[in-house]
């Protein structure tokens, strides 16, 4: 195990081979957590499956497996997307000890508000993405054009399409946190952040039909967050994105 698990200072000077140490001890903890994380879910899968299962009506829950090892596979890799989802707070968290010595502090008090609010966001798309898109998704897909079709849902299909529509759902909603990252880079200036509305709103409207979920109506759905999170990105830049200046990011380092 590494010695160096616990931030450091912004002023304190690293070598190369310290902040090698450093970052091994981070990974290793957040592969520890992940590995407790999937013990704990792959324990507690029949609960698991039945919360992913929970958006298909009624009628639907009885899923098909195919070959001897699919109930195996399946439950495995439902339990490792709750895993990635449990152990998601430590895993931050050593990426924020990482990554704060970089800033003063004075940086610190803007950027640390940033960083707490992406869990919280994540976490607020995969419910939106669970209570709102999954059930409307299931219900318009698998009654569609049911009359012409034997309409039997395969487990792993279906667990595939849950995990990376609530992966999805979360993503998307970090869109504030992109969007303060690439004004305090000077990247983009927030004047052109509202000048070009219409052509934002386009590029949500693509990027919803381009998420889980084909059909229009799940479309709809995932455009009113998406166009409701990019005027609190203009919000959040305005108070948050006036750019660095130059270097005042660097991580600080000696040679030996």
């Amino acid at each position: 195990m590494s010695r160096r698990v616990r931030p450091v200072s912004h002023e304190d000077r690293l070598t190369l081979v310290e902040h090698l140490d450093e970052l091994r001890g981070r990974l290793i903890v957040s592969a520890a957590a992940f590995g407790v994380a999937l013990a704990l879910c792959f324990w507690q899968n029949h609960l698991l499956l039945e919360i992913a299962a929970g958006p298909l009506p009624e009628g639907r829950k009885e899923l098909l497996t195919f070959g001897v090892a699919e109930p195996f596979t399946t439950t495995l890799t439902v339990s490792a997307y709750g895993a990635i989802l449990l152990s998601l707070p430590v895993v931050l968290y050593q990426a924020y000890a990482y990554v704060l010595p970089a800033f003063s502090e004075r940086e610190r008090r803007v950027a640390l508000p940033v960083l707490l609010l992406a869990p919280a966001l994540f976490l607020v798309g995969v419910a939106f993405a669970y209570f709102v898109v999954m059930p409307a998704a299931t219900g318009f897909l698998l009654n569609f054009n049911d009359s012409q079709f034997n309409v039997q849902v395969r487990a792993r299909d279906y667990y595939g399409f849950f995990s990376t529509t609530m992966l999805a759902g979360g993503l998307v909603f970090e869109l504030p946190l992109a969007i303060v990252a690439v004004t305090r880079l000077g990247i983009v200036r927030i004047d052109q952040l509202r000048a070009n509305r219409r052509y934002a709103y386009l590029a949500i409207a693509i990027l919803a039909a381009a998420l889980p979920g084909v059909d229009p109506i799940t479309m709809l759905i995932e455009m009113v967050p998406l166009l409701a999170l990019y005027e609190l990105s203009i919000l959040l830049a305005r108070a948050f994105g006036s750019p660095n200046r130059a270097g005042s990011l660097g991580r600080p380092t000696t040679q030996e």
